[in-house]
């Protein structure tokens, strides 16, 4: 049997969890992808297959106050720029997918912060 890499392992987690979690225009899905030195988020919009915000550690206008911050607490800042991004477009509830990974730390960081920026889930 062949063996599981670690990122195989995560697809296959997040493809499980994504059978339950869909995204509707009234609630759309929160998705979270973590690299080793980013942090990315998007909120979508899966009937019409749209990506309605987005914020990551690479953000233009985040990248400045990314400097000297741990990686959790760049976490803590993109889901509280996303959710600022999501209020100004009219979302203010959505359901949260985690990606495949474990809630702790970074993903952690992130639903922590855009519930603080006003989202709901």
């Amino acid at each position: 049997m062949p063996k599981v890499t670690r990122s195989a392992a995560r697809i296959r987690r997040h493809r499980r969890v994504r059978k339950k979690i869909f995204g509707t225009p009234e609630r759309p899905r929160l998705n979270v992808f973590r690299s080793l030195s980013e942090i990315y988020a998007q909120i979508i919009d899966d009937q019409a297959g749209h990506t309605l915000v987005a914020a990551s550690s690479i953000d233009r206008e985040l990248r400045k106050k990314m400097k000297g911050l741990t990686k959790t607490e760049q976490a803590r800042l993109v889901g509280e720029a996303l959710a600022e991004r999501a209020k100004q477009k009219g979302i203010t509830r959505v359901v949260f997918d985690r990606g495949g990974y474990r809630y702790i730390g970074r993903v952690k960081a992130l639903a922590d912060g855009a519930r603080e920026g006003g989202l709901e889930f």
